[in-house]
């Protein structure tokens, strides 16, 4: 691999990212590997955006994803294989303006009620939360109603349009959920729903950059970085 360290520093790394990280990398990630004399650039969407970008050509020098997508990068020989590293597991929450009455999703029944109650709701098409809450929703009978009433965002953090005033429900990972304030998390679905994600880092093959991109994902696997995990409301896998 070639070294990629000049003077001291490093060559800018590029990253791709799943947004579950966003905030967690501006806040504590990214100052710590700048002063550490690296320097990167993030390119953040939701996993399906990753590798629709992949497809069309664009590249970089790592990638945080869910896991079906690194094993899709893998078996086309993209990824190094030696680099791989699983992350963190995200689940999926709901989420209300701070200070709202925060409604009871404590069990299956109860979320179904509440998304059938509620008069205006958010999530994203492409994230692995809106995958999986499609999925949800058809398997409770109710997709055609939820969908006639849902904002449908291609990405982006959907709590945003809580505090716009759109919606009055968001539903996204709980860490990207939490990036929002003026929100309140009101929790994560109920556990029999499996709605729980698995995340995991590599470096591609052809990068001249190898070795500030394993410095870089270096840093998501620090004590640190384990603590901003949790308390983003991630469980590190490491």
């Amino acid at each position: 691999m070639m070294s990629s360290a000049v003077e001291g520093k490093t060559a800018p790394v590029s990253v791709m990212s799943a947004l579950i990280l966003r905030a967690i990398v501006d806040q504590t990630i990214m100052p710590e590997f700048e002063r550490t004399g690296g320097t990167a650039r993030m390119i953040w969407d939701p996993t399906v955006g990753l590798i629709r970008r992949i497809a069309e050509g664009e590249m970089a020098d790592a990638i945080v994803a869910i896991d079906w997508a690194i094993d899709e990068l893998e078996s086309k020989d993209l990824l190094d294989p030696a680099s791989r590293r699983p992350l963190a597991q995200a689940s999926v929450g709901v989420a209300v303006l701070a200070g709202a009455p925060r409604p009871d999703i404590s069990t299956p029944e109860a979320l179904r009620r509440i998304l059938l109650d509620t008069p205006t709701l958010v999530y994203s098409r492409t994230g692995a939360s809106g995958i999986f809450f499609e999925k949800m929703i058809d398997d409770f009978g109710i997709g055609d109603e939820i969908r006639a009433k849902a904002l449908v965002v291609n990405a982006g953090l959907t709590a945003e349009r809580l505090v716009s005033g759109e919606v009055a429900i968001a539903i996204q990972q709980v860490s990207e959920l939490l990036a929002v304030p003026g929100t309140d998390l009101v929790g994560a679905l109920p556990s029999e729903l499996g709605a729980t994600t698995d995340f995991s880092v590599a470096v591609f093959k052809n990068t001249a950059a190898a070795d500030a991109a394993e410095r870089f994902l270096g840093e998501l696997f620090t004590p640190l970085a384990r603590r901003a995990y949790q308390a983003a409301g991630l469980e590190p896998r490491f």
